[in-house]
């Protein structure tokens, strides 16, 4: 039988993570960001990743069927390609990129994508960008998706200003990162960044993860849509520069 972790300060950081989890697959996108940083704490950034993949497979299930009706193809078309570009430059350099230099990358990029919305608040008729952009903001997500569990900033970028409907917009959310998750599972073993004592340990937390997931999908149901863009800018804030904080922390000590 496999043993789990049984460390008491693991789950001080890991029960917290699970729950933002949660509630990101639910539908608050990016809350799920602090997730792997949690565990950061505890495991090596990318072995906390790993650790944390059965759990966000597990909850893309559930949002997965609760959403199937509601999703955009033709964003999904556009940046699921450069996803897996993203994703296949992280697993080449995975041993050699420094995880808090992609905190700071992502937090810039969140923080000045927020700040120019923000900025321009009075225009606020929907906008796409083109199809080259959407293959750029995909290629980003899916590298830091892969390396530290944080591509819904990038994805952001090119998705909230278009304003798509709220149920949409969650949905496409949802099978874009379904479909990330599930396309990490062979880097992830190739890599070494699974063991029995990690994989154990997520089903330990599932029962977390699943009631949180299920909390999620009840609030973004209930919540006005224009309350809903408001939130997901203000997290999309707090989150990046949060990131930031911890990428420069690192370098300066």
């Amino acid at each position: 039988m496999p043993t789990i972790i049984t460390d008491p300060f693991f789950y001080v950081v890991a029960i917290p993570a699970v729950l933002f989890l949660g509630l990101s697959k639910g539908g608050f996108a990016g809350v799920g960001i602090a997730a792997t940083p949690l565990l950061a704490l505890y495991l090596p950034p990318l072995e906390a990743a790993a650790l944390l993949l059965p759990v966000l497979i597990t909850q893309d299930l559930i949002s997965l069927y609760v959403y199937r009706r509601e999703w955009d193809a033709s964003n999904l078309k556009i940046m699921l390609p450069g996803a897996i570009i993203g994703m296949a430059i992280a697993w080449l350099f995975a041993a050699i990129i420094s995880d808090d230099a992609v905190r700071i990358i992502v937090g810039l990029i969140g923080l000045v994508f927020v700040v120019d919305v923000w900025r321009k608040r009075a225009q606020i008729e929907p906008r796409r960008m083109g199809p080259a952009a959407g293959v750029f903001w995909g290629a980003v997500s899916g590298f830091t998706s892969f390396m530290t569990q944080a591509g819904a900033p990038p994805f952001q970028v090119y998705v909230l200003p278009q304003r798509l409907p709220k149920m949409v917009l969650v949905g496409t959310m949802t099978i874009f990162f379904a479909i990330v998750n599930a396309l990490k599972i062979v880097p992830y073993l190739a890599l070494g960044q699974f063991n029995t004592a990690n994989f154990a340990t997520s089903l330990l937390l599932l029962p977390a993860a699943v009631a949180t997931n299920f909390a999620g999908i009840w609030l973004v149901k209930r919540t006005p849509t224009n309350l809903f863009y408001n939130i997901a800018y203000a997290m999309l804030l707090v989150i990046s520069i949060v990131l930031l904080w911890q990428g420069v922390g690192h370098f300066v000590r």
